[in-house]
C-alpha cells in the first residue's frame, strides 16, 4: 500500500482521470445556462463572425445586384428586338394583305364586259417620277412585253391614265392628274357626252368639259369613258361629279369630278390594248 501511494505519477494520472470524468459529466448534464468560459468563447466567436460575415454579405449582395442589372439589361434588349421584329412582321403582313386585296380586285377586271375586246397586261408600279409625284408612275412592263405609247392603264377602281414613254423593260404612265401633259378622254355621264381634260390641283378634281349647256348633269352622277376612242374601253369609271358650273363664255358646262382611283396608292395596274381580232372586225364593220 505505502508503495502504491509513493508512486507520484500514478497518483497524478488517477486524479486527472477523476477530474476529466467530472468535467465530462458536467458538460453533458442538461443546463439552461452556459458557464462563463463557454459564454466568453461563444460571444467571442459570434463577434468575429459578425465582423467578417456582415461585409462579406454586403459584397456578395452588391455583385449579385450588378449581375441582376446586367441580366435585366440583356432581357430588355432581347424584348426590344422581339418587339421590333413583331412590328416589322405586322407591317409586312399588313402590306401582303393589302397586295392580296389589290390583286384580287385586278383579277375581277377579266370579268368586265367593257374589256372583252382588249388584251390585259398586269403590271407592277415600281416608282414615281421625282419631278411629278402625282403625275407619272413607272411600271415594270416595256417594249419586250408588247407595251406601246398611248395604251390605257386601269385598276379595279377605274381609269388612271395612259402609257407615255416606253423603254425595253419599263414604261411611264401619264396619270389623269398630270397637269403638264393634258389628257383628252371622251367621257359620258347619264348619256351626256363631253371630254375629260385638265386637272384642278387645288380641289383635287378632274375637269369634265365641253358639256352641252342644256344637258342635265348634276352633282353625284358617275362619269365613265364613252368608248368613242380606240384607246380607252367604254364604261370604265372615271369619277363622280362634285360640282357643275359653266365656262367663262356661258356656252358649255364644266363639271368637277372626284377621281374613282386613288392615285396616291397605286401598286398594281393593268395595261389594256385592243386586240387585233377586234380591230379587224371593226374595220369590216366600217
Amino acid at each position: 500500500m505505502p508503495s502504491f501511494f509513493s508512486n507520484k505519477r500514478l497518483i497524478v494520472l488517477l486524479a486527472s482521470i477523476i477530474v476529466l470524468g467530472a468535467l465530462i459529466g458536467y458538460s453533458i448534464k442538461e443546463r439552461k445556462q452556459m458557464a462563463w468560459p463557454e459564454q466568453f468563447a461563444h460571444d467571442t466567436v459570434g463577434l468575429f463572425q459578425y465582423i467578417f460575415n456582415r461585409p462579406a454579405h454586403y459584397v456578395a449582395g452588391f455583385f449579385g445586384t450588378i449581375q441582376d442589372i446586367e441580366n435585366t439589361y440583356k432581357e430588355n434588349k432581347a424584348l426590344k428586338e422581339n418587339l421590333s421584329d413583331y412590328a416589322r412582321v405586322k407591317q409586312e403582313n399588313r402590306d401582303l394583305k393589302h397586295d392580296y386585296q389589290d390583286l384580287k380586285k385586278q383579277m375581277n377586271l377579266s370579268d368586265m364586259p367593257e374589256l372583252s375586246d382588249f388584251k390585259k397586261l398586269p403590271a407592277l408600279v415600281i416608282g414615281r417620277s421625282n419631278d411629278g409625284w402625282n403625275q407619272i408612275v413607272i411600271v415594270d412592263k416595256g417594249e419586250n412585253d408588247g407595251i406601246k405609247a398611248d395604251m390605257a392603264v386601269v385598276t379595279s377602281d377605274g381609269l388612271v391614265g395612259k402609257i407615255g414613254k416606253v423603254s425595253k423593260f419599263t414604261s411611264e404612265v401619264i396619270l389623269l392628274t398630270n397637269t403638264e401633259q393634258q389628257n383628252q378622254i371622251s367621257a359620258m355621264s347619264n348619256h351626256v357626252y363631253g371630254m375629260v381634260e385638265g386637272y384642278d390641283s387645288k380641289h383635287g378634281t378632274l375637269l369634265f368639259q365641253k358639256i352641252p349647256i342644256k344637258s342635265k348633269v348634276k352633282k353625284g352622277q358617275i362619269v365613265t369613258t364613252s368608248g368613242y376612242s380606240q384607246l380607252f374601253p367604254s364604261g370604265l369609271p372615271i369619277g363622280k361629279i362634285t360640282r357643275v358650273t359653266t365656262d367663262q363664255y356661258g356656252l358649255t358646262k364644266i363639271a368637277q369630278v372626284q377621281p374613282s382611283a386613288n392615285f396616291n396608292d397605286l401598286n398594281h395596274v393593268v395595261i389594256v390594248e385592243r386586240t387585233a381580232r377586234s380591230a379587224a372586225t371593226d374595220s369590216e364593220n366600217k
